[in-house]
């Protein structure tokens, strides 16, 4: 395999190498392709190992034709990387929790420029998840084939190997611990970005819809100018096998812990209608082409990803407990349901 022939693998290594002596790697499966080649799937951590402290998990390229989200990403890992050896408030930070990243879920996919895996699976279809209402046809996973979008896998077959890893990770790193938050990075819907929560499989509100609202609360308060639309995914289609649903419900399992899995959804839509020439490329339909677009997106969307890690760290300070808890609730199931 030839690094080059996927430059964001290519840079991720490099800014593994740059912070080889502050964070751990480990490659956590391969993609393989049809030659025979294959691709390593990276999971980074940095921070504090104890179990005692919260966790933030970063998720990107889980779409191969939608590289912008594994470049977000990647653009905030180098971000702290390249503070470590001057900011002593990002190492008091990373005292008190840890950071998880895997940045291109499905490098064989983003290799081959498809949306599914090297096999022809969503990974976002993929779980055994049903939806418990109708879901748009096709978009909402299909097991007629894998020559066609959105295929679901086999019918009783195991999930497939990157998601398996990508489970494994959030078991150990993220519903290991009292508090977690993740973040998958993804776009192609719509003109607006979207921050979307469980669940895509049924309309009914989240157990932690109230920690969820709370969290919307001190980002909108945090941040008065932000341009996100806040909601959860089944406001806008249902889907079946959507993995942040299968791993929420796992975290229900787990006494006493509170995970919140987020999903940002930028907008292509917009970038489409400025350049409409990108119509005619397949990656400009899901990716800003044009470099000082590209730019401005890496920039816009650290904002939000140095947020989460904040708000992990203070969470003690906002999420709600008793008759707070009830008035999230109630604000949330007035302004989402």
């Amino acid at each position: 395999m030839s690094i080059h022939e996927l430059p964001e693998l290519a840079a991720l290594e490099r800014v593994i190498e740059l912070g080889q002596a502050h964070l751990s790697a480990q490659v956590v499966c391969k993609a393989h392709m049809p030659d025979g080649s294959e691709y390593p799937v990276y999971a980074i951590t940095l921070g504090n190992p104890s179990l005692d402290v919260p966790a933030v998990g970063y998720f990107g390229g889980v779409h191969g034709l939608e590289r912008i989200g594994a470049e977000v990403v990647i653009a905030f890992l180098q971000n702290l990387v390249m503070r470590l050896s001057w900011d002593s408030a990002l190492l008091k930070q990373l005292e008190t929790m840890r950071l998880v990243f895997m940045p291109i879920v499905n490098p064989g996919g983003m290799r081959m420029g498809t949306r599914a895996n090297p096999q022809g699976v969503d990974l976002m279809r993929n779980s055994p998840i049903e939806a418990q209402a109708s879901v748009p046809f096709m978009v909402g996973g299909q097991r007629l084939s894998p020559r066609l979008p959105w295929y679901r896998g086999e019918f009783g077959k195991a999930m497939e190997a990157e998601n398996q890893a990508v489970c494994q990770v959030v078991h150990s790193e993220l519903l290991s611990r009292q508090f977690s938050i993740s973040l998958d990075c993804h776009s192609g819907f719509g003109l607006s970005n979207r921050i979307w929560f469980p669940f895509a499989h049924t309309r009914a509100p989240i157990t932690h819809l109230a920690e969820m609202h709370a969290l919307k609360e001190i980002f909108v308060r945090s941040h008065s100018h932000h341009r996100y639309i806040f909601e959860p995914q089944s406001l806008q289609y249902l889907t079946h096998g959507d993995l942040w649903d299968y791993l929420y419900s796992q975290s229900l399992l787990v006494p006493d812990h509170v995970f919140l899995p987020l999903t940002l959804e930028m907008g292509s839509w917009l970038w489409v209608k400025k350049n409409p020439r990108q119509l005619f490329s397949r990656h400009g339909i899901f990716n800003p082409l044009i470099e000082h677009r590209q730019q401005r997106v890496l920039r816009q969307h650290q904002l939000l990803l140095d947020f989460l890690a904040r708000a992990a760290c203070g969470s003690k300070m906002w999420l709600p407990e008793h008759d707070g808890r009830t008035q999230h609730h109630i604000q949330a199931l007035q302004q989402w349901y």
